[in-house]
């Protein structure tokens, strides 16, 4: 068994590495822009990018708002963006590029759960999604697939995408979190982070009384009687969420 299973991870590898070969067998550099509020995590996909003979990091920023400034000036070919940025929603970064820059892919690079956020992201008009614990190859390996105009998604999750498209028009049954919309899981998220309600106004530039409407029908939604409750689910969710 340990044979078999180390054996299947040695062919996985051999395969990402053949398709990065494939993916890289240019002598142009594509630029690449990074987004992300942890600077370790900036330096280290740098580190990893760089040395690459098709791909260059071009620019970074740890904040949504000004990452939209530094991008029109950058010009680059694929953006790299975490959800939980300093000052701004990833989400609404991802909407933005969209918007302005349609021609330019954006991957999502996440710690959250790629089952509860991936298919909202690609609906959001990001072109793939991956989490941070995947290795060093699939890192590199989804840029490229960006950048050739693919989609990238981990095979499990392409399993429960093509499982859910299968089963439009059925009464399918979703999880409490996966009823929500993007808008409510985002602040069911920063109310789990401790941050407040006139915060979270100002974070996704929303009016109180928006915030405070998206809670009430987070409640609903989560079946919750008090905002004492509410934030103790949220709280024990993001907690539940982050690794280590």
């Amino acid at each position: 068994m340990r044979l078999t299973a180390g054996k299947k991870r040695q062919d996985a590898r051999r395969r990402v590495e053949a398709m990065n070969r494939e993916f890289g067998a240019q002598t142009t550099k594509c630029r690449v822009f990074l987004v992300d509020d942890h600077p370790i995590i900036r330096h280290g996909l740098t580190q990893l990018i760089n040395p690459e003979p098709d791909l260059m990091v071009c620019g970074e920023s740890e904040d949504g708002s000004k990452a939209l400034t530094a991008i029109r000036e950058a010009k680059p070919d694929v953006v790299v963006v975490d959800l939980t940025l300093k000052r701004s929603s990833g989400f609404s970064l991802i909407k933005d590029l969209n918007s302005l820059k349609p021609k330019v892919p954006v991957l999502v690079l996440s710690i959250h759960e790629e089952s509860l956020y991936a298919e909202r992201c690609l609906r959001a008009g990001a072109k793939g999604y991956l989490m941070k614990e995947e290795a060093m190859e699939q890192v590199l390996l989804a840029i490229r697939r960006a950048l050739a105009g693919q989609v990238y998604l981990s095979e499990a999750m392409q399993s429960k995408v093509f499982r859910t498209s299968g089963k439009r028009g059925e009464n399918v049954v979703a999880s409490p979190l996966e009823r929500l919309s993007d808008r409510e899981l985002e602040i069911f998220r920063l109310l789990g982070q401790g941050v407040g309600t006139r915060q979270i106004a100002k974070l996704l530039n929303l009016s109180i009384s928006t915030v405070e409407s998206h809670r009430a029908r987070i409640k609903v939604k989560l079946d919750v009687k008090s905002a004492t409750e509410l934030l103790q689910h949220a709280v024990k969710w993001v907690e539940t969420e982050s690794p280590g």
